[in-house]
């Protein structure tokens, strides 16, 4: 059935207003922005993935690197402000590319770079809603918004910090980072496999096994590889080990001194004069032995215990052109053999003390033992008999001593301990105190106090070639005794490039008898030495300064004149100075020499080794320059040019009788 004509009329219009309604009311319709969209990131294989946006703007970070830097911009150029260590987590509130905003537990802002394109980036970024507002209990305030939000959109709430957000360690510029140590509990450690290699292996005798191992066949007299007898592996036990040591010291001298004639003949009758002819020569052979037995591993610490035995053999030869240069009888001839075996050390070293973990320790050493009680011998240096404590403190910055000897007598052609003869009565005690990086680093200071007893009192004492030692004819040739303390402070290092060394020491005591007054006397006396040089590549210059005060008035009962127990100077050249290294004679003035060998006091005394001191002399002053050339590691050439007065004549004037 169809309708009528008037209906279809009126139904097109009405069809065509209805879909024109429809298509007003889907235009209006609101359109949902939708984000441009972007390339996908280009990822390598085996590389981190960029991490994804944040629907929030915020960001939960995790680092996984050992440090990463905190920058004040967005930029690496811009300034460090702190640095986040590993496993430090917190939350970023903003980002630029691959830059993340932070807050620092001192209230500051900084931007963390993510590295992409590693295996491993610097830190881990997790954009999911749950991670970035965090756990409940957070005390930070909401932070500004996204660049890139709408002005009207609703805020987000506050982040909630996790508990550990300010675990960040992070440090100013600057200063030092302090490496963290993570908390292990043992028991979860897993144990290493038994098939993988261990770092360490049990060796029941780990001195030997490359013995056993063959690869290196250990030769008896072969010093440059490992050998027992230089104590690179122990004789027994694990902790006991033998060290020895062979030298051959070689000399040939020939020189030309002040002698004087025989008093009872000369070699030539026709000589008119009391100055004879001074050619002389000397051949002087050691074989010295040194024999150590020590308990202790000696490569980090000092030994616990250590026994030690030196001997020496001696031969010389000597060649004169006066009779009675040699021996005291002039039918001795000008021509002197001799031969000796002397003990230079023999004694124990206990250690009886480890006084800190740095092994800083306390030693006991009993019996013949070398002392030098500065740190270049101007004072005392011998091998006498004693028992000595000493030890350090602080790493070694502190050093003491405390000690007494008692002097053997020496053999007069070979200077080596003689142990037939009684000891003498000449005790000797010290007490040293050292600190080292005194002011500066490099540079030790010492400060010394030695008292000498000499009670030698006997009539007479001649020495091997008959000449009298003791009393030392000198004066009214009367036996005496005197006690003497010297105060003492060295120093010896270097400021920067300048290496200094100087001593200064004052002597008083009492002398029961003064040789020209036959009275007791004040001893009152001081020296002072100093040195000063460069290195300049293989050259060191040096200069010296050296003054000893001398006696102006033998008979007003004060001996002003300094003298030392026994020294060994290594200044101005040492034995390569002429002065030093000669004893020089003082002719026509008594039984006495102006100096001594290996000595730079104008000191008067009979011998150096076997006499007593003389306070009673003209002293000594010297001013000296020297220069050391090492032209190669084995050979070094030196040179050296010193002048030198004495402080006072008077007590030459009286011995020799004559005016200045």
């Amino acid at each position: 059935m169809s309708a009528p004509a008037c209906s279809r009329r009126w139904l097109a219009p009405i069809a065509a207003l209805v879909l024109s309604g429809s298509l007003y009311a889907v235009a209006q319709v609101p359109q949902v922005p939708q984000a441009p969209k972007s390339a996908a990131p280009v990822v390598k294989r085996g590389e981190a993935a960029p991490p994804p946006q944040s629907v929030d703007g915020r960001y939960g970070i995790q680092v996984l690197a050992s440090t990463v830097n905190v920058h004040a911009e967005a930029t690496s150029g811009s300034a460090v402000l702190a640095q986040l260590q590993q496993g430090a987590r917190l939350e970023a509130d903003q980002r630029r590319g691959n830059w993340y905003r932070i807050h620092l537990a001192d209230g500051r802002s900084g931007w963390i770079d993510y590295v992409v394109g590693k295996t491993n980036p610097n830190f881990a970024v997790d954009a999911s809603t749950r991670i970035a507002r965090g756990r409940p209990g957070s005390e930070l305030g909401a932070p500004p918004a996204p660049v890139d939000a709408q002005p009207d959109a609703a805020s987000a709430p506050a982040p909630e910090a996790l508990p550990d957000d300010r675990i960040l360690l992070q440090r100013p510029m600057g200063r030092p980072l302090e490496a963290i140590i993570p908390a292990i509990d043992p028991s979860q450690v897993p144990p290493p496999s038994p098939l993988l290699p261990r770092e360490t292996v049990p060796v029941p005798d780990r001195w030997r096994i490359v013995d056993q191992l063959g690869i290196v066949n250990q030769r008896v007299f072969d010093p440059y590889n490992p050998n027992t007898l230089k104590g690179d592996r122990p004789v027994f036990g694990e902790d006991w080990f033998f060290n020895l040591g062979v030298i051959s010291d070689t000399l040939f001298e020939a020189r030309k001194l002040p002698t004087p004639i025989g008093a009872q003949s000369s070699q030539d009758p026709q000589a008119n004069d009391q100055f004879g002819r001074g050619r002389q020569s000397t051949f002087a052979q050691n074989l010295i032995v040194s024999l150590s037995l020590l308990k202790g591993s000696t490569t980090f610490k000092p030994p616990e215990l250590e026994f030690r035995f030196v001997p020496v053999l001696n031969y010389n030869v000597s060649k004169v052109e006066e009779v009675r240069a040699l021996r005291i009888d002039p039918r001795s001839g000008t021509r002197r053999t001799d031969h000796f075996a002397a003990i230079q050390e023999a004694f124990v070293d206990y250690e009886y003390n480890i006084a800190s973990e740095y092994f800083d320790f306390d030693d006991i050493r009993v019996g013949i033992q070398p002392f030098i009680s500065d740190f270049r011998g101007f004072l005392f240096q011998d091998q006498p008999v004693g028992i000595r404590f000493f030890g350090s403190r602080e790493s070694n910055r502190w050093q003491y001593n405390l000690a007494w000897f008692r002097r053997i007598d020496k053999d007069t052609n070979s200077s080596l301990n003689d142990i037939g003869k009684p000891l003498r009565k000449d005790d000797v005690f010290v007490a040293n105190l050292f600190r080292q990086d005194f002011l500066v680093p490099g540079f030790t200071l010492q400060g010394t106090v030695i008292h000498n007893i000499n009670r030698e009192t006997a009539e007479a004492f001649l020495d091997n070639n008959g000449f009298q030692i003791r009393p030392a004819i000198f004066g009214d040739v009367r036996p005496h005794k005197y006690n003497v303390t010297y105060l003492g402070a060295s120093g010896d290092g270097h400021f920067g490039r300048w290496n200094t060394t100087a001593s200064l020491y004052y002597a008083a005591g009492r002398d029961d008898r003064n040789p020209f007054s036959q009275q007791p006397a004040d001893i009152s006396a001081f020296y002072g030495v100093g040195e000063v040089s460069r290195d300049f590549d293989w050259i060191r210059v040096r200069g010296t300064a050296l003054y000893a005060s001398g006696d102006k008035n033998p008979y007003d009962g004060k001996e002003t004149g300094f003298d030392a127990i026994l020294e060994n100077p290594q200044i101005a050249g040492a034995d390569t100075s002429f002065w030093i290294r000669q004893a020089v004679p003082l002719i026509g003035g008594g039984g006495v020499a102006l100096s001594g060998r290996n000595g730079v006091l104008a000191s008067l005394r009979s011998s150096k080794d076997q006499g007593q001191s003389n306070f009673t002399n003209p002293g000594v002053a010297l001013i000296g320059i020297g220069a050391d050339f090492d032209i190669s590691p084995r050979w070094r050439v030196i040179g050296n040019l010193n002048q030198l007065w004495f402080a006072n004549t008077t007590v030459l004037s009286v011995l020799r009788n004559q005016g200045n």
